[in-house]
C-alpha cells in the first residue's frame, strides 16, 4: 500500500499555530496538576533520585520567562523568577496561570522571524531559535509523562493525553 504524499512549501508552524500548540499542552499539564492530591504534588516520588511532579512544574515554569527574554531581547539568562515560595498547589497553579499569560503578552510582541534565527543559546550548539522553543515543549511533555505515571501509581486516572 502506498500513501498520497503531499508536499508543503512551509516546513515549520507559523509563529500563531506554534504558541497555540503550545498552549495546548500548557493546558493538558494544567489539568494534571489539578488532579494531583494536594499532599503528593510536592512530596511523592516512585523511587529516588526521581522528583516530586510539583517540583518538575518549577522547572517547566522556570524556564519559560528566560527564554522568552532571550528571544525577545537576544540576551539568555538562566534565570528570571524565582519559585520558591511557591510550596501548594494553589500558588503553582496561580502561577501556572500568570507564566501562561505573560506568555501571550511577550508572544504577541515577538517578530516572527525570531524564530527562524540561529543563535548559541547556554552553551548548546547553534540552532533556529524555534528549535529552542521546541525544547521547552519536549521538556514539559516529558515531565507530564512522569506525572501521568505518578498518577497511576497513586491511584488516579490521569487526563486523556490527547485532549490538549
Amino acid at each position: 500500500m502506498t500513501n498520497a504524499v503531499e508536499s508543503s512549501a512551509q516546513t515549520l508552524p507559523s509563529s500563531t499555530e506554534l504558541l497555540a500548540h503550545w498552549e495546548g499542552h500548557r493546558r493538558l499539564t494544567r489539568r494534571t496538576i489539578e488532579r494531583f492530591p494536594t499532599d503528593a504534588l510536592f512530596t511523592f516520588t516512585p523511587a529516588p533520585p526521581m522528583r516530586p511532579f510539583g517540583t518538575m512544574m518549577l522547572e517547566v515554569l522556570g524556564m519559560v520567562q528566560p527564554t522568552l527574554h532571550g528571544l525577545l531581547h537576544g540576551v539568555w539568562e538562566r534565570s528570571l523568577q524565582d519559585f520558591s515560595a511557591v510550596e501548594t498547589k494553589e500558588a503553582l497553579l496561580a502561577a501556572w496561570d500568570e507564566t501562561g499569560s505573560w506568555l501571550q503578552a511577550q508572544w504577541a510582541v515577538l517578530p516572527a522571524q525570531r524564530l527562524a534565527d540561529v543563535e548559541s543559546v547556554y552553551g548548546m550548539p547553534r540552532q533556529t531559535n524555534v528549535h529552542v522553543v521546541l525544547y521547552l515543549l519536549d521538556n514539559e511533555v516529558h515531565h507530564r509523562a512522569q506525572g501521568f505515571v505518578y498518577l497511576r501509581l497513586l491511584g488516579i486516572e490521569p487526563p486523556a493525553f490527547y485532549e490538549r
